[in-house]
């Protein structure tokens, strides 16, 4: 229920979970990164008006990323596209593509091991949910997220969820909300490793499971869609212990709402509810 973390789990990650590739933020051009410099654009270096800029492109040679000093992970051809689209998910959350920042499909395609249309494809998915803006023959620009979008998506998270919450309360025995429990468990689990993106995973699990309860599969879809924009961590966020703090007093609160469910609390459930959108971590 954490407002301010996708996809597979970072680093910092408990063991047996899942680690997705990581994407460093990039250094300019001239010095070898993939980050796109003001003014440059398409094929002639001019400020490029061929399609492929268009479709957010740099296209012009790059110097390829600086690889890790360890094997860069295989991404499997059956899935790229999909692979590519959880792994920019996880740097986002992770705050290792920076807001603000340019990056060109070509660049982040060297970093994964595959081609630019993958990544196009993944960051135009990305666009469509508000995560990056294309940039005609420059790239894609991460979005720079302040409080007031914050609020906006608690207030119409509280609108979709809350009286979904009541009912579920009212109806669905305690020991359907018993399963759940290790569910909570691992959020808890995943705050304590201090990884935003780990923990956003878990807590997306959690909220999942709860509302799959209604059986009602549009609701659950649009709520992960509210969730997962909620999770990108606003400019400036907070880091290191304090962060981790805040994670950990967030995935409390699911054991408490589970509680409350379970003893059909309806005062309990929808105040829980309610300052859980309401508290940005």
């Amino acid at each position: 229920m954490t407002q301010g973390t996708q996809g597979s789990a970072g680093t910092g990650a408990p063991e047996g979970a899942a680690r997705a590739p990581r994407v460093p933020a990039q250094g300019r051009a001239a010095d070898g990164g993939g980050r796109v410099r003001p003014g440059e654009g398409g094929a002639d270096g001019a400020g490029g008006t061929g399609a492929a800029g268009a479709r957010g492109e740099h296209v012009h040679s790059e110097t390829p990323l600086p690889r890790p000093g360890v094997p860069r992970p295989a991404v499997q051809r059956s899935s790229v596209r999909g692979q590519v689209l959880d792994a920019l998910r996880t740097a986002l959350v992770a705050g290792d593509l920076t807001p603000g920042e340019v990056y060109s499909a070509p660049a982040l395609g060297e970093r994964f091991g595959v081609s630019a249309t993958p990544v196009r494809e993944a960051m135009q998915q990305l666009a469509l949910e508000g995560a990056v803006e294309v940039v005609p023959n420059r790239g894609f620009r991460v979005v720079r997220r302040g409080a007031r979008e914050l609020a906006e998506l608690a207030e119409v998270r509280a609108l979709v969820e809350v009286p979904v919450m009541l009912r579920l309360a009212r109806t669905v025995p305690a020991e359907r909300w018993a399963e759940l429990r290790p569910l909570a468990e691992a959020t808890v689990r995943a705050a304590a490793s201090g990884c935003r993106a780990t923990y956003a995973e878990a807590d997306r699990a959690f909220h999942r499971a709860v509302l799959a309860q209604s059986g009602n599969e549009q609701l659950v879809r649009i709520a992960e869609d509210l969730h997962r924009r909620a999770q990108w961590p606003l400019v400036g966020g907070m880091r290191g212990g304090r962060e981790r703090a805040e994670l950990i007093a967030d995935a409390a609160e699911h054991g408490a709402l589970l509680d409350a469910l379970v003893g059909r609390d309806l005062d309990v459930v929808g105040a829980l509810v309610r300052e859980h959108f309401t508290g940005a971590v």
